[in-house]
């Protein structure tokens, strides 16, 4: 019992510093340094043992962080600063423009504006896969669908929640947390990617299409014929962002999807005979791009100061995710320390319905911090670890109940007024952000509510 009190003040704890506005990888590192003191103090066995060790209770709470940063800035950690990296790179030579024009342009000439606007949210999902960043792949859409959504007929509150929804579920093998998923269940990433989560999301995104046609419609209307918005929310206005990226030709927009072909083509789903690791293949991708960037320009210089903004990308994402990834897991060691997980857990499995009661209970508290939290990366990093263990307790299949989490996480994420994704989006059109997820809350609900029943059938 006390260690579910000790998981409950702890929860309450984080979820109201980062409801304040405190800095999120900070109160989780704080609330889970607490904890796994409080842990240490009140509990008769050590909170760590083995090799790394350090034989005094005090000292071990930091060793636990010592060991997260170890394993973390060289495992998963690299492999994803060097996506943020590449996708930094991919930016400074103008290839993710060039990726993200040439896909929305047939956009441009059609007439039906919902149409328009869910065939550009179909679009926003697939140049996903190639460009994970949520909030970077937004400010893209932000300057080039942005537009065409407006001029299609949709207002500009429904044009902004599509775009805020692009990245909703998180597709494909080069996302923070699909790496996360992937390594917890020992798959190939592109394994995990078209044989569990594909098979759990493509029925979710059929009502995500669905439902976004048929509400953004309705709030159009009913918010037309009531005031609250006017004939002039329709109309294309210029954003107030900008385009940074230099002009680059159309097959530029080739080197994003590089990877993703690579990382396909040899796997175990096509060619065994080379195994092809996502580092690598983002490595041997952007070398291509440096050497066609190079004879473009004709520049030696140019091609070479050009990777400093991969440096630059791994050192961004290293601040902004893998620290957050550490933090998070510090919190989740202080949650597991405590016995009050197990309790739960153990609790949990010994009902009739162990596995589904289980899987219900992770998809809310995963929901519930993705929202408040506003990212997706901190709750599902928080949680994710624990679930291979307890879905053994359970007899329930790990993978098919960690992918859910992890489109949960990215769908909550969308609809939440304090993501990063709806506070840019929200800036540059000009709208509140609770007005922007006012619209992309109820989409949200039901393909959530898709993805757990998706799953459901295969736990």
């Amino acid at each position: 019992m006390t260690g579910i009190i000790i998981v409950l003040v702890s929860v309450i704890a984080a979820a109201y510093l980062i409801v304040k506005k405190y800095y999120a990888p900070g109160a989780l590192l704080f609330v889970g340094l607490i904890t796994l003191a409080v842990v240490a103090l009140i509990s008769p066995d050590p909170i760590l043992t083995g090799k790394k060790a350090t034989h005094l209770e005090g000292l071990d709470v930091i060793q636990i962080v010592t060991n997260l940063l170890q394993s973390r800035a060289a495992g998963l950690g690299m492999n994803i600063m060097i996506i943020g990296g590449f996708a930094s790179y991919m930016d400074r030579i103008g290839a993710a423009g060039a990726l993200v024009r040439l896909s929305v342009k047939p956009l441009s000439y059609m007439r039906s504006p919902y149409i328009i606007m869910v065939l550009g949210t179909m679009i926003s999902i697939v140049l996903n896969i190639f460009i994970p960043s949520a909030a970077g792949l937004a400010l893209l859409l932000m300057v080039s669908m942005y537009p065409i959504l407006l001029a299609g007929g949709v207002s500009r509150q429904s044009a902004a929640a599509s775009i805020v929804m692009s990245g909703c579920v998180c597709l494909g093998p080069s996302g923070a947390n699909n790496l996360l998923g992937s390594e917890l269940t020992n798959m190939h990433v592109m394994d995990f990617f078209l044989n569990v989560q594909w098979v759990i999301a493509w029925p979710a995104l059929i009502v995500l299409f669905i439902s976004h046609y048929f509400i953004q419609q309705w709030f159009d209307k009913r918010d037309l014929a009531s005031g609250k918005i006017t004939k002039e929310d329709f109309l294309a206005t210029a954003t107030q962002a900008e385009n940074k990226q230099p002009d680059a030709p159309a097959f530029y927009a080739f080197f994003p999807l590089i990877p993703v072909i690579m990382l396909f083509v040899f796997s175990p789903l096509m060619y065994k005979g080379i195994r092809m690791e996502v580092v690598t293949a983002l490595l041997c991708s952007t070398l291509f791009a440096l050497v066609i960037h190079g004879i473009r320009t004709r520049s030696l210089k140019e091609c070479l100061a050009s990777l400093k903004a991969f440096a630059q990308g791994m050192g961004k994402v290293f601040t902004s995710t893998v620290f957050l990834i550490v933090c998070a897991e510090v919190f989740a060691q202080g949650l597991t320390k405590s016995g009050g997980i197990d309790t739960i857990i153990q609790s949990v499995s010994s009902m009739d319905a162990g596995a589904v009661a289980l899987y219900t209970a992770m998809v809310v508290i995963v929901a519930l911090a993705s929202f408040v939290t506003g990212s997706g990366n901190a709750s599902f990093f928080s949680f994710a670890p624990m679930i291979p263990d307890a879905a053994l307790t359970v007899g329930a299949n790990a993978a098919f109940m960690i992918s859910p989490l992890q489109l949960i996480s990215g769908i909550m994420r969308s609809s939440s007024p304090v993501a990063g994704v709806t506070i840019a989006v929200s800036g540059l059109s000009g709208l509140d952000p609770f007005v922007v997820v006012r619209r992309s809350i109820p989409v949200m609900f039901l393909t959530g509510i898709a993805v757990y029943f998706s799953a459901m059938i295969h736990i």
